[in-house]
């Protein structure tokens, strides 16, 4: 990974001083204006080298501070040279938009117009445009306040309503999770910025929650059932802080009961939650089927003394 990055910083100091080196060319030929007959025999040619500059310019300018603002940053939070931090996603994708707007500006002066007219003439277009494309922007912008923010970061696991999983990667139009089945849930910036969302990655613990309802006539309490389930995960006791399954009641309806078994678990483990998990869900399950045949006996020996 360390190697992957020093490369990527090598391909982009050179990418840099490929970009000066065609400014300066560029910038001394104007200046000096050598072989003005070229001008002449080539009407275009100075639109061509114009545009060009235009671009690579404020492009050589902008690379060149990423460069020191990212360096800046990673020495301030000491940070390995390959972390993938909100921070400098959010100056990638800045970068990517200034490219943008300076391509589009050179090929304006590319094609011989003036970019000030030009801006004035498609004023109302640009607004009609905004106009339509407003949700677009809205992510865009809800993207870049998500990737500057410090409470979601690249990696954490999180809960955007019923979508839970971990952080891949921050766009500027959605924000890609990997849940638990190795599926990609896809959410819109504004919806996760307008959402409410758990960060799991931020706390200490990793709450599990399981729900699960019980018939009133079996007449199980919570503190009978937390005993229960707490010899059920006894084999997990290096996974689960002392102490840390609970089971508390959520509703009672007419003939079950529901209740919610949570488990606070020592770190973020995705196969051992699993585990926990299915081992709770089977000890559930069989002592219901377990009340059923007891039922089912008592239903025998009613029917047997009639």
């Amino acid at each position: 990974m360390i190697e992957d990055r020093e490369r990527k910083i090598g391909n982009e100091i050179i990418t840099i001083l490929i970009k000066a080196v065609l400014c300066g060319v560029l910038v001394y030929f104007h200046s000096k204006q050598i072989r003005p007959d070229l001008y002449l025999q080539y009407p275009n040619l100075e639109n061509y080298a114009r545009g060009l500059l235009t671009f690579l310019g404020p492009s050589l300018a902008v690379s060149i501070l990423r460069l020191i603002v990212i360096y800046w940053y990673i020495r301030k939070h000491k940070f390995k040279n390959n972390i993938k931090d909100n921070f400098i996603l959010g100056i990638n994708r800045i970068v990517s938009i200034l490219n943008t707007l300076f391509f589009l500006f050179a090929l304006i002066v590319f094609f011989g117009s003036d970019p000030k007219e030009f801006i004035t003439s498609i004023s109302i277009v640009a607004a009609a445009i905004a106009l339509t494309f407003k949700d677009y922007v809205t992510n865009m912008i809800n993207g870049l306040i998500i990737m500057f923010s410090d409470r979601l970061s690249l990696g954490d696991h999180i809960k955007i309503g019923d979508n839970e999983g971990k952080i891949l990667d921050i766009t500027l139009i959605n924000m890609i999770l990997q849940n638990e089945d190795s599926d990609m849930v896809i959410v819109p910036n504004s919806i996760a910025f307008s959402s409410v969302i758990i960060n799991q990655s931020k706390q200490n613990t990793k709450k599990l929650s399981i729900e699960f309802d019980m018939s009133l006539d079996n007449g199980y309490t919570p503190e009978y059932l937390e005993n229960h389930l707490n010899k059920v995960i006894e084999g997990y006791t290096a996974n689960i802080i002392p102490g840390g399954l609970t089971v508390k009641t959520i509703a009672i309806n007419k003939d079950v009961a529901v209740f919610k078994a949570m488990v606070l678990l020592k770190h973020y483990d995705k196969l051992k939650e699993r585990e926990i998990t299915r081992s709770i869900n089977t000890a559930l399950l069989r002592l219901s089927a377990s009340l059923k045949k007891e039922e089912q006996a008592e239903l025998e020996k009613v029917m047997k003394g009639n």
